[in-house]
């Protein structure tokens, strides 16, 4: 075992290399600089060397989660544009950034016709997650179909279910963009159902629930969706323009101007075994 250096500063380099501090290594000269010239105090010294050190690896955890998340793609809430749609609540969506409804594993549908932000709010509350620390998996309904079907033919489907059942948020972007494949509705109602109060989910569509029965080409398989998607739910409808076709909106015919979306109204229902009926 080698001898430590004779200097205590030449000890704490010694240590900020043998545990990998990089950015703790690369500011200490400055700190201590500033420590001699009565600048900081000790404390502030170790605070700002342990600061420096925890934000860089903090930037490199997030990075690195957001890859794993396949959020490829980053959106902010600061960067939506709120008087855009007016119709949308801008403290609602900052309570939902405050991430209790992943807390407690509920589900979030955004609703809207394209280009109103729902994918925005989506990857925006999702980048807000993994900042908290929580896992995240973000893809489109025909991603995730796509990657269970093929699970299926590899006979690997549970592992792939348990896989997407792991990660504290699930993102699942453009429900009814796109036709379903024949028997991607059982295999995607497999993957809420394993994944029912066990993990919160964010969806965004452009069709109503009513149209559900169409989107999935079965209404007996949509209903049981909706059954599990829509208890512990929060509905969140955005009434408006889209965004993208903001500078030329007089341009789309009337017969491609989508009408708003109709949601109906569910209240949410308590966990637990429903309250007897008291006798007449």
């Amino acid at each position: 075992m080698s001898a430590l250096p004779n200097t205590p500063l030449e000890r704490i380099r010694h240590h900020l290399v043998g545990l990998k501090m990089a950015r703790a290594l690369e500011v200490l000269d400055a700190n201590v600089r500033r420590l001699e010239e009565g600048k900081i105090s000790a404390l502030e010294f170790l605070d700002d060397l342990l600061g420096e050190e925890h934000s860089i690896r903090e930037t490199r955890r997030i990075k690195a989660q957001l890859m794993t998340a396949r959020l490829t793609r980053i959106k902010t809430l600061e960067g939506f544009d709120f008087s855009f749609q007016p119709s949308l609540d801008r403290n609602r969506i900052l309570a939902l950034a405050e991430l209790s409804f992943v807390e407690r594993g509920e589900v979030v549908h955004l609703l809207g016709p394209p280009g109103t932000g729902k994918s925005h709010l989506a990857i925006a509350l999702g980048v807000e997650a993994v900042k908290a620390g929580n896992s995240v998996y973000f893809a489109t309904l025909a991603e995730i179909i796509a990657t269970l079907a093929k699970a299926e033919r590899e006979g690997k489907l549970a592992q792939r279910i348990s896989y997407m059942t792991r990660a504290a948020l699930l993102i699942i972007d453009e429900v009814g963009y796109l036709p379903i494949q024949p028997g991607g509705a059982n295999l995607f109602f497999q993957l809420i159902n394993a994944r029912y109060e066990r993990g919160a989910i964010i969806l965004t569509s452009n069709r109503g629930f009513g149209e559900w029965g169409e989107v999935f080409g079965d209404t007996v398989v949509a209903a049981a969706l909706l059954d599990r998607l829509l208890h512990h739910a929060i509905v969140v409808e955005i009434a408006g323009s889209s965004y993208r076709l903001r500078e030329h909106a007089k341009l789309v015919p009337d017969n491609l101007r989508l009408p708003p979306i109709s949601a109906p109204v569910t209240q949410r229902r308590k966990r637990g075994r429903p309250r007897k009926k008291e006798a007449s």
